[in-house]
């Protein structure tokens, strides 16, 4: 019987040079989760703390080791989800998920290792090219002709859509418009609104996205604001991403069964890990729902090859230096896994040196 002999946990402080993204992200705390079995087969596993302060989940990811992996026989992936998972129910989800991720990463890993092929071979599915759009570059506070400069380059590279910040201000339509006019039809257009919008603001800005051909807007509304959102998706608007800020696989049912969303955008450390994204995956495709995870392409370019459902990945920079065997963007702006066994990915010298083992 093949068992865990060594189930380690780590944080990997990461402090960017400047803010990114809508939401301002300066530093990144990365859990990370490192097995070997008895056979000397090995798996990596990683989640994330956009912000920082990623203590309470090093530790939840080091007690669902010495818990559940730690000398233990090995476990199909899903099933030492579900052990793990169901070990919540006195203490809730919240860091608790952001440390199992992690240590589902490194189960799916050491499986498809095992099995000598790619993560998502292992996860049932094959090696596709999957279409990658644009979003890193873009931020709130920058002129509409700088958006449409990063839109350019982004279209001039080969990627099929981009996806500008906006915040519900009046500037949004000169963003929109400078924007389409600079990339034409060459690609799609997408919104991020961040959560920024209260229910008036976003009902305006979708209706200004529909006028402008823009595929999806991604979260007018805060995650938490259900009514909101049905309100929006009964306006003849544009359709509606979110998921980045829904924590586990629940809350994103009443999106998806009562027709609320048309795209879904799991974030690895919010929902759990891969295994409730595929699970997530199956549901949408069920519904006849779109999924665009967030960011981490060159992982959930593993998900894509194991769901049809997911038609875009996101492009935009963080972890990326991290990590060493990321995948790259074809000419034609698809992205496909590589032929290595797992996820193909390890850690780069930058986050060795900043590696500190989980004290004891």
């Amino acid at each position: 019987m093949t068992t865990i002999e060594r189930a380690s946990a780590s944080l990997v402080p990461y402090k960017l040079e400047q803010a990114v993204g809508g939401s301002g992200v300066a530093a990144v705390d990365m859990i990370v989760v490192e097995l070997t079995d008895s056979d000397g087969a090995t798996g990596l596993g990683f989640s994330y703390v956009l912000g920082g302060g990623g203590e309470l989940a090093l530790r939840a990811a080091e007690a669902q080791l010495a818990r559940f992996v730690r000398g233990q026989p090995a476990q199909a992936p899903r099933a030492l989800w579900k052990k793990i998972s169901q070990s919540f129910n006195r203490t809730g989800l919240g860091p608790n998920l952001v440390g199992l991720a992690a240590v589902d990463v490194a189960a799916w890993d050491l499986q498809a290792r095992r099995q000598n092929v790619p993560m998502g071979v292992a996860m049932g599915g094959q090696i596709r090219a999957t279409p990658v759009y644009g979003s890193g570059g873009f931020n709130v506070v920058q002129s509409a002709a700088d958006a449409a400069s990063v839109a350019e380059a982004a279209v001039k590279r080969g990627l099929g859509a981009v996806k500008p910040r906006i915040a519900g201000v009046r500037k949004d339509v000169e963003v929109i418009a400078t924007v389409r006019q600079a990339i034409g039809n060459r690609a799609h257009m997408m919104l991020d609104a961040n959560e920024k919008c209260d229910l008036a603001t976003a009902q305006w800005l979708m209706a200004h996205a529909r006028d402008n051909d823009v595929l999806f807007v991604e979260e007018p509304l805060p995650a938490s604001a259900l009514n909101g959102y049905k309100v929006l998706s009964q306006m003849a608007g544009a359709p509606i991403a979110t998921g980045e800020h829904l924590q586990g696989l629940r809350d994103f049912t009443a999106f998806i069964a009562e027709g609320i969303v048309s795209v879904v955008q799991p974030d690895l450390a919010m929902i759990g890990g891969l295994t409730p994204s595929l699970d997530l995956a199956i549901l949408a495709e069920a519904f006849d729902v779109s999924v665009s995870p967030h960011f981490l392409p060159g992982l959930f370019v593993h998900l894509a090859a194991a769901s049809p459902a997911v038609r875009w990945l996101e492009e935009f920079p963080l972890l990326e230096p991290m990590f060493e065997g990321l995948p790259e963007i074809a000419k034609d702006g698809t992205m496909s896994a590589t032929a290595a066994p797992g996820h193909g990915l390890s850690l780069s010298k930058k986050a060795l040196a900043v590696q500190a083992p989980f004290p004891g």
